[in-house]
């Protein structure tokens, strides 16, 4: 919430998912494992968990944080039902420090991805797929 492009995010959606440590790592398969916390407005609801497998050229391993902003009652709906997942066609903005960056909402989703560290090559097909369990 320091990043005040993120500021009009946090104001005008029903609701985001952050996960503040995700790790990810490959050697030809890959995933990527974290834990978050879901809010609506301001209060959190419940927690949700991130799961990846991706196949294809890559080598590494890197560590990252996510923000999933829901633009609607029917976004968050969807995944708080907790079979929500992204497939290949999605996309984040990668956000890196000190830079301001938008992103459109797709399919009443926005994703904001930030590298925290790690070196990884990739050229790969996967996707997200995230779990929820109500507090």
């Amino acid at each position: 919430k320091k990043m005040s492009f993120l500021a009009p995010y946090f104001k005008k959606a029903r609701g985001y998912a952050v996960f503040p440590n995700v790790g990810k790592g490959g050697i030809g398969i890959g995933g990527a494992r974290g834990k978050g916390e879901v809010f609506e407005k301001v209060n959190v609801i419940g927690s949700t968990t991130l799961t990846q497998v991706s196949i294809g050229f890559q080598l590494g391993g890197q560590a990252f944080s996510q923000i999933i902003f829901f633009k609607d009652k029917k976004s968050l709906e969807r995944f708080t039902e907790g079979n929500f997942e992204f497939g290949a066609s999605a996309s984040a903005v990668l956000i890196s420090e000190g830079v301001n960056a938008s992103a459109d909402y797709n399919d009443g989703v926005a994703v904001f991805t930030f590298s925290k560290g790690g070196l990884m090559y990739e050229a790969s097909i996967g996707g997200q797929k995230f779990s929820f369990s109500a507090y």
